[in-house]
């Protein structure tokens, strides 16, 4: 299923901001005016804001923005520049007297490849929304994906470059599907193959795959709730809240296809779901593809991601592993 800019869902538009320095950064979603949105959160140290008004058994799901970033909760000061920006554009859900954006948050845990030097503030926010563009965004090290890192077993000196990906494909149907991963996993990332793409790394050994070491190596992390893999799947086509609740499921079991072990306690794991347009469309098939978008996304995250602050991109361990030529 090829990524193409020309399938990307219409209206949408996605900004990053990046801060390579200190390696964090934000990335907004602006979906069109009227969006519907759910969410379904696996792991069990997610890091929110307003987002439990995208629960399945919340009837209000109207969103103006959707930010990702980093600085772990430090990093939730972002939201009050895009909340600020979408005003300032008459953005937000109207409540007679004015309108209030809505704006869901969702951060990852950034601060121990940057040092704790900077987390993403009101500013950030706004600029990511300035250069918002309704096409496939940028992968690798950007935005909210910037200091990114996977592969947590053996600790910073085992980990692998994380980072931000993308997959978006067409249906039959005519209605577009997209998902964005921002990968800063505990666990691997798998391949295609079931083979280990990005992970916790052993000098001489090469990536050991966390999904039997685990059970026999103690994991040497030194802050346990510091993981989380966010996924936001677009949408063109017409859902109704419960339907993109389903589909939000399904977002899930598609990090199952890219990240093991996935959904651990010391992971923040969560999918959004963001419908807007008329096409229609079945939850059934659009969770499928979102299914198998997620995890594109997240191998595209890692294989797009560069070597950052020390911690070597996937590209740069396997190189390492490869024979010198004659």
């Amino acid at each position: 299923m090829p990524t193409s800019t020309v399938s990307w869902p219409r209206g949408f538009r996605v900004g990053h901001h990046t801060d390579l320095e200190r390696a964090t950064g934000c990335t907004v979603i602006l979906p069109p005016p009227g969006s519907v949105g759910a969410r379904d959160v696996r792991g069990g140290g997610a890091s929110t804001s307003q987002s439990d008004l995208l629960a399945a058994d919340v009837p209000f799901g109207d969103v103006t923005a959707l930010l990702l970033t980093g600085g772990s909760a430090l990093g939730l000061a972002a939201t009050a520049g895009v909340v600020e920006w979408c005003q300032s554009q008459g953005l937000g859900y109207d409540v007679e007297i004015a309108r209030v954006p809505i704006v869901p948050t969702a951060v990852i845990f950034d601060l121990g490849i940057g040092g704790g030097a900077r987390h993403p503030g009101p500013a950030d926010g706004a600029a990511a929304c300035e250069v918002a563009v309704e096409a496939a965004p940028a992968s690798g090290c950007v935005g909210a994906g910037t200091g990114a890192t996977v592969g947590k077993l053996f600790g910073r000196d085992g980990w692998c470059k994380g980072g931000l990906g993308s997959a978006s494909a067409e249906l039959p149907s005519g209605a577009r599907v997209a998902a964005l991963a921002v990968v800063n996993a505990f666990g691997d990332v798998i391949d295609e193959r079931g083979q280990v793409l990005a992970g916790a790394w052993a000098p001489g050994v090469g990536f050991v795959d966390a999904r039997l070491a685990v059970t026999h190596v103690a994991p040497t992390h030194p802050r346990m709730v510091s993981n989380t893999t966010l996924v936001v799947i677009m949408t063109d086509a017409r859902l109704t809240k419960p339907e993109a609740a389903q589909v939000s499921r399904l977002a899930s079991s598609g990090m199952a296809r890219a990240i093991a072990p996935v959904h651990t306690p010391i992971d923040g794991d969560v999918a959004f779901v963001l419908s807007a347009g008329e096409i229609p469309a079945t939850a059934f098939e659009v969770g499928t593809v979102a299914a198998t978008l997620t995890a594109s996304a997240i191998r595209d995250a890692v294989r797009s991601a560069a070597s950052l602050r020390g911690v070597p991109a996937a590209s740069a361990r396997w190189s390492t592993r490869r024979p010198r030529s004659t």
